[in-house]
Order: structure tokens, then sequence, then C-alpha cells
């Protein structure tokens, strides 16, 4: 089936069954699928998709894009780039005084200050800016969370990775991806949390989620968003 809304017009499958009110639901190939009662009339099925209308849109998007791969970015003035759950356009500014190049938010922007007007010496000053900020951050929260545990970490490294976005030792040394300062600040907290639980217990049992949940009972909505995110978290 398919319906226009708000000039957009979206295509949808409708699986009639034994519930008692409308799910929507959108597949990992962007897909939207509605699940309705048995009889349930064409027109409360659109008002149920316009009610959600924006979000299902920006979903579908954005697994259509996440299909394409990673974002490859271009190194010009007002290019986006994710910071803090945001996205924000860059503004790149030569000085030839400066002593190494460097980024700072400011006004809704990443200004990125570089010596020379060059691709990889701009990407190095924002990934450089990547790695401060998430260092910075890592650490203030762990100050905030500490009083949930009885150890503390014995260091704290920012790292690049592609597959964790953190982890702890059993010396309880504590590693943090740098794409998490592209992350909203409760997701930021989430793998912290996470990877100070593991000083209590190192591997995933339930104790270990007990103790995650305790801590941070809506844990599973930040996890969801890294896993549809990470996707656009690049440099």
């Amino acid at each position: 089936m398919e319906h226009t809304y708000l000039g957009e017009t979206l295509q949808f499958d409708v699986i009639y069954k034994n519930r008692t009110s409308i799910g929507i639901r959108i597949d990992s190939y962007g897909i939207v699928e509605v699940q309705a009662p048995k009889d349930t009339s064409n027109e409360r099925i659109f008002l149920a998709l316009e009610d959600k209308w924006e979000l299902i849109q920006q979903r579908v998007k954005e697994t259509k894009d996440r299909l394409n791969g990673p974002q490859v970015k271009i190194y010009e003035n007002e290019e986006n780039f994710l910071y803090l759950g945001n996205t924000y356009p860059i503004k790149i500014i030569q000085d030839s005084k400066i002593n190494q190049d460097y980024v700072l938010f400011e006004g809704e922007r990443l200004h990125v200050y570089v010596k020379q007007l060059d691709n990889d010496k701009i990407k190095q000053a924002l990934l450089r800016f990547y790695y401060q900020q998430t260092k910075t951050l890592v650490e203030k929260r762990i100050r905030v969370y500490q009083s949930n545990f009885k150890t503390k970490p014995r260091s704290i490294r920012i790292i690049d990775s592609k597959s964790k976005w953190g982890t702890c030792d059993s010396k309880l040394q504590l590693t943090f991806n740098w794409r998490l300062a592209m992350a909203p600040h409760d997701v930021i907290d989430y793998v912290v949390v996470h990877e100070m639980c593991h000083m209590v217990h190192l591997n995933h049992d339930r104790s270990f989620w007990r103790l995650v949940g305790k801590i941070m009972p809506d844990y599973k909505e930040k996890e969801s968003w890294l896993a549809y995110s990470n996707w656009k978290m690049t440099v």
C-alpha cells in the first residue's frame, strides 16, 4: 500500500493479526511494516502513520543511508560532522601563524584552524579534536559515576577501534573509542557505565547486566543509538 501526506508518499506493507492496536516497524532494509488488528480500516492505518510521519520518514532515510556504508567526508566549508549527537557544519580558517592546527566549537559550527589548506591537515585536526573531546568527556563522566563503584580505573586511554566502543581489562585499564565524542551525552554515559561495570564483572553475565541496569535502567536505548548510528560516525 501507499499513502501521501505532507507532500511525501510512503510505501508500506500491512499485516493483519490478532491484536488490539496498530504497530509500526521499519526493518533493516528501510521497509515499513504496519501490523494491524483484523478488519482495521485503511483510514485508521493512515492516521496511525500520520501520527508518526516525521519519525518514520527520518528512520527510513537513515536506514537506507546506512546501507550505503560509512559516510565519505569532504573537507570543505559547510560539510557536516557529528558532535555530541548533532550535526554541525565546519568552517575552515587558514592561519599561517598558528603553531598547531586545531578545532573549536563555536556558534553552532566546528571552526577548523589550519596552517595549510590541505585535506589531510584538516582531517587530522578534526581527529585530534575528537580524541581530546572524548578524553575530557569520559574522564568527567567517570568522576560522576565513581560513587557507584568501590574500585577506580587505573588508567584511561582513547583509542581507534572499528568494533569496540570501550574495553576494560583485569588490571582495570579502560579504553574508549574516539568516536564517542560524536554521540549524545547520555550515550557516552552508557559506554562509561558499561566499562566501569566491567571493573566488577569482567564478562557479560547476568550479574553484569543487572549492575548496568541498576545504574542506567534505559541502557538498551543507548545501545540502539550506537547500533543505528555508527555508520555516520566518521571523519
